[in-house]
């Protein structure tokens, strides 16, 4: 294939040529990009990708084509595979700047709890957008956005959450990734769950009475459970990023997905906006208060790892227990002495060696097998045989092996 196909435009903002190292401008003809073998991209331009080509013979290339052999990608699998080490980060902790976010927002859940037991303008809102009815307004987002609603429900999100931290944490030999989202996860029932069968709030589609909070009936929407997961199970990743850049990325990430979410859950018509609000306190919550479980997490992780290493250490000590060195009865020496039967060849020796303290017995001439015994042949029938070597023919026999007893008669 022609390599300008290949690599298009991209191969002209080459920076360097490895053996000449000379510059190639915008407006080079193409084909000194091949010169001497070896392309290296600029890093911006494409990133843990070497071009490599076939030696050109003579200083002037041919000018038609670049002859590609291929492209290394050794740095992209090399992040696939497990680390030699544990990384030595040490887990986030709880700064000036976290607990004052903390607070600040368990001051705004309090606030929205508040608002709605005193139906304040809160409520109006509520009821307001539910009389709006937005999934009429605009039914072509319906489709779609019962599907998207998905990446709010506990279960889905946190499996592949967990699959996701399940690599990470083989990758790095390190059970925090998943410690640190069952954490998460406990909190989040524990807290959210407590507070909507506390309050008991009616969800929009089950109100009684225009303008009413709703409050401690039999609902439990309030605070929004989508949301809250959402929050919590999207975050969990940017909190355990390993790296400045991939924690933006996720955070941004997480912000979409929790914003969606519970947007989505209001445009169903499934909580008021009052819900989706306490959702995204509560989620915020439980992951600025992740860093007091740290320490929780680290005693939890070295117990089970403690087992692990045990379990492991016990089961390669296992087969020498159950067949200890010398043992004539081991599986291995029962299946030779099978295999050997099958093939008709002479068993192996399946004795193991005597120890060192007791020398004499093996020099010993009453030994079952001793050094000068005669080999005997092996028959191939049980028939008598003639000094000459050959049998005698059945009929010659005098007596038969299964006569009776006694003189003939």
């Amino acid at each position: 294939m022609d390599c300008a196909r290949l690599l298009g435009k991209r191969t002209r903002r080459a920076t360097s040529i490895a053996a000449g190292d000379a510059p190639v401008g915008k407006s080079a003809d193409f084909s000194r990009t091949c010169e001497n073998g070896l392309l290296e991209y600029a890093r911006k331009t494409v990133a843990h990708h070497i071009g490599i080509t076939k030696q050109v013979a003579g200083s002037v290339p041919p000018v038609t084509a670049c002859n590609l052999v291929g492209v290394r990608t050794d740095r992209i699998f090399a992040r696939l595979e497990q680390e030699p080490a544990r990384p030595l980060t040490p887990p986030p902790g709880m700064s000036g700047t976290r607990k004052t976010l903390f607070f600040t927002t368990l001051g705004l859940y309090a606030t929205i709890v508040a608002a709605v037991l005193t139906t304040s303008r809160l409520v109006r809102l509520d009821w307001q957008v539910m009389l709006f009815r937005p999934y009429k307004q605009w039914p072509e987002l319906h489709a779609f956005l019962d599907y998207f609603v998905v990446l709010g429900q506990r279960g889905p999100t946190a499996v592949l959450v967990a699959a996701w931290l399940g690599w990470r944490s083989w990758r790095q030999r390190t059970l925090r990734p998943l410690l640190a989202l069952g954490t998460s996860l406990l909190l989040l029932n524990l807290t959210v769950g407590a507070a909507k069968l506390g309050m008991g709030r009616e969800g929009p589609h089950y109100a009684n009475r225009i303008g009413a909070n709703e409050m401690f009936l039999s609902g439990d929407i309030f605070p929004s459970g989508h949301t809250a997961n959402a929050v919590v199970t999207w975050g969990i990743l940017a909190y355990l990023a390993t790296t400045p850049r991939a924690r933006r990325w996720l955070s941004v990430v997480a912000a979409v997905f929790a914003l969606g979410v519970g947007a989505t859950t209001v445009y169903i018509g499934t909580h008021w906006v009052s819900d989706v609000l306490l959702g995204w306190a509560a989620g915020l919550l439980i992951l600025l208060a992740l860093p007091w479980f740290e320490p929780l997490v680290t005693r939890v992780e070295a117990y089970l790892l403690s087992r692990w290493y045990r379990l492991r250490e016990g089961a390669a000590s296992l087969p020498g227990r159950l067949w200890p060195a010398g043992a004539r009865t081991s599986p291995a020496a029962r299946l030779g002495r099978v295999e050997a039967r099958r093939s008709g060849r002479s068993e192996p020796s399946l004795s193991a060696p005597l120890p060192a303290d007791r020398p004499g017995r093996a020099a010993d001439p009453r030994s079952h097998h001793p050094a000068h015994a005669r080999q005997h042949s092996v028959r191939p029938d049980r028939s008598p045989a003639t000094p000459g070597g050959s049998r005698r023919p059945y009929g010659e026999r005098t007596v038969s092996r299964t006569a009776p007893l006694g003189p003939r008669k």
